[in-house]
């Protein structure tokens, strides 16, 4: 949707802060915990619930908080008054929630992360210490700062890092205390997946990006250079399916081809888009897109480790 006046004047509470949790983005928090949780129990045998549900609320903490941030700092720069505004409209920016109170949410929620990460610290060790730091700074920064993430070529990558390799390696490792090149494999698919939700929201907002001085990869890349990266991060992640197959000796973890098609068309839609709504549709669907990718990566991971265990031993 493009960003939208403010109407009907004060609006429910639930509904503004829906409007800025932005719960269809949440997806992209809960596919590489899925797919970390299903690498634990291949590595193990077991699946500690416990530790399963700490790595989901914490990935679920760094995304809202990523989402509150976002409101608020695109707000406070005043970017929602350029006559090239584009994308979802923000709580802030539409006067449903004052911008003090976005901040107090934003600060109460990194207090509950950090508080949250040092018991786990305490269950677990300093490694969760240099990722739960690291990966709320980065939530932090994207939107916030004096040079913040969202506003540099930077964007992808990191998420990529920390909603790929951070969120499926530290989900194993809380689960296990370790992890392998298998492990990398299904981080790399998972984290470019979400960098390509990123890229389709650059492109939407290339120009007012362009216009408010936002130097992120699709303004500096250009359109038609953005599309191809967008391409690599979307396909990628089926061209490591075969060697991931390799690793685990099963076929099964083939199981997201089955999703090929759907990536086609979403390469397709792309190309299509021709104004701020064909771009949002497409970004909620690529959100859908990745978990129904970790859904079947982690049916695979789990059936075809199962299948080996039931197969007779020579």
């Amino acid at each position: 949707m493009t960003q939208m006046a403010p109407s009907g004047g004060r609006q429910p509470a639930w509904q503004a802060w829906s409007l800025a949790v932005r719960p269809r983005s949440l997806w992209v928090a809960l596919a590489p915990v899925l797919v970390g949780a299903a690498l634990g129990w291949r590595r193990t045998g077991t699946l500690d619930g416990w530790a399963a549900a700490a790595a989901l609320v914490a990935a679920l903490l760094m995304q809202i908080i990523t989402n509150l941030q976002n409101d608020v700092g695109y707000t406070r720069r005043g970017a929602h008054q350029s006559p090239a505004a584009t994308g979802l409209p923000r709580a802030t920016a539409l006067g449903w929630i004052a911008v003090r109170h976005m901040q107090w949410a934003v600060a109460a929620l990194a207090l509950l992360a950090t508080a949250f990460g040092l018991w786990l610290v305490l269950l677990k060790g300093w490694p969760v210490l240099a990722m739960g730091s690291a990966s709320l700074l980065a939530a932090l920064a994207y939107m916030g700062g004096p040079r913040p993430i969202a506003y540099t070529p930077f964007g992808e990558l990191t998420v990529l890092v920390f909603f790929g390799l951070v969120a499926v390696l530290g989900s194993e490792w809380l689960l296990t205390g370790g992890f392998d090149a298998l492990s990398v494999l299904a981080a790399l698919c998972m984290g470019g997946l979400a960098a390509s939700a990123l890229a389709v929201n650059n492109l939407r907002d290339l120009a007012h990006d362009e216009r408010v001085g936002r130097r992120t990869l699709a303004v500096c890349l250009g359109a038609a250079n953005a599309r191809r990266v967008h391409a690599l991060l979307l396909v990628g992640p089926f061209a490591l399916l075969l060697p991931m197959a390799w690793l685990v000796g099963s076929s099964l973890c083939l199981l997201p081809l089955l999703l090929w098609p759907r990536a086609r068309q979403l390469l397709r839609g792309l190309r299509r888009c021709a104004q701020a709504d064909d771009y949002s549709a497409l970004l909620i669907a690529s959100f859908r897109f990745e978990m129904q990718f970790a859904a079947l990566l982690a049916a695979g991971l789990v059936l075809g480790s199962l299948v080996r265990g039931w197969l007779p031993q020579a």
